[in-house]
């Protein structure tokens, strides 16, 4: 029989003391933390209460041994949506720079505490002047609702829509990103610290592989979100800043979405969200399921290249038992 995993109520009590600036904040990315402290709410075996009714549709990493040194990524997991041990975990634990992958704790929040019908005036803060930042190209003035500012956020993978999000969902970027750390908390993502809503590169934007795993599972809760990621193109009308009709068309950078890149046999996917910048290398968390409809997420995370980037991913989804 496996480890037993037990509740530990005085690190949450820490770290809900804490927030956002406490427990997570510790060390930036590239830090590893203690097997104790991961998840910030669970530990191998040790005494107190079993936290059965939190952890039963999370996935719980019991080895954390698992090499594949074929793999250029430095972190890389397989985890089962409906609980149970991890497929493969390697340096799920340690913190990296997340890009774009960002998005998903920006969703989250959104869907989460949002109206989707809510019409949003894009904001100054959406102006990025960052070379390659990528963008959804809404301006300051438009006026698009809070559901396609999602579709602009996950497919374009759109840094001016995170912002206006950000801005209508927190009343500014610091208060958004004061939202997005209390939730990791929640979530049990106690190895995330956010400094943005986008992912563009901050000292103090870190996360690791199985805290992106628990804000997809997450994520994955509202139908909305499923809807988005699974979308390769998406073209949608709004009003400009000068009131004139404007329409946006996005489509997804996913290459398993879109045909690009071939899934292992048995296996389909059903989402994802990418991530690339030059401090981060190239991320994805994304979903698959097997012919029996079981579910699971899948994270690489700092690939040195795209194509290395599906590689991996494709090495370690194999992994799974079909």
């Amino acid at each position: 029989m496996g480890k037993k995993i037990r509740w530990i109520p005085g690190i949450v009590g820490l770290c809900l003391l804490l927030g956002a600036s406490g427990c997570a904040k510790s060390a930036g990315a590239g830090s590893s933390y203690a097997l104790d402290q991961r998840i910030g709410t669970f530990a191998a075996s040790g005494s107190g209460r079993t936290a059965d009714g939190f952890a039963a549709d999370l996935a719980v990493v019991t080895d954390e041994t698992s090499v594949d040194e074929t793999l250029t990524a430095e972190s890389a997991g397989v985890f089962p949506l409906d609980g149970g041990n991890a497929v493969f975990a390697q340096d799920v634990f340690e913190r990296r720079n997340p890009a774009s992958t960002t998005k998903v704790m920006t969703a989250l929040i959104a869907l989460k505490y949002g109206n989707l019908d809510d019409v949003v005036t894009v904001p100054q803060e959406s102006v990025i002047t960052e070379s390659g930042s990528s963008m959804a190209g809404v301006v300051p003035g438009d006026k698009l609702t809070l559901e396609q500012l999602l579709y602009g956020l996950l497919i374009p993978s759109g840094n001016d829509a995170a912002n206006a999000i950000a801005v209508h969902m927190g009343g500014s970027i610091e208060g958004f990103v004061k939202m997005m750390n209390e939730e990791a908390v929640q979530i049990g993502a106690t190895g995330t610290h956010f400094a943005n809503a986008n992912g563009l590169t901050n000292a103090d934007h870190y996360m690791t592989a199985y805290d992106l795993y628990l804000m997809f599972h997450e994520a994955l809760k509202y139908e909305k979100f499923r809807d988005i990621i699974g979308t390769k193109t998406y073209t949608g009308a709004y009003k400009g800043a000068d009131g004139s009709d404007k329409t946006a068309s996005w489509s997804v950078s996913n290459y398993y979405i879109l045909g690009k890149k071939e899934m292992p046999e048995g296996l389909s996917v059903f989402g994802g969200k990418t991530g690339t910048t030059q401090a981060a290398g190239y991320c994805l968390i994304m979903g698959e399921r097997d012919a029996d409809g079981k579910e699971y997420a899948s994270v690489v995370m700092h690939a040195d290249s795209r194509d290395a980037l599906y590689s991996d991913m494709s090495t370690i989804i194999e992994k799974i038992d079909r």
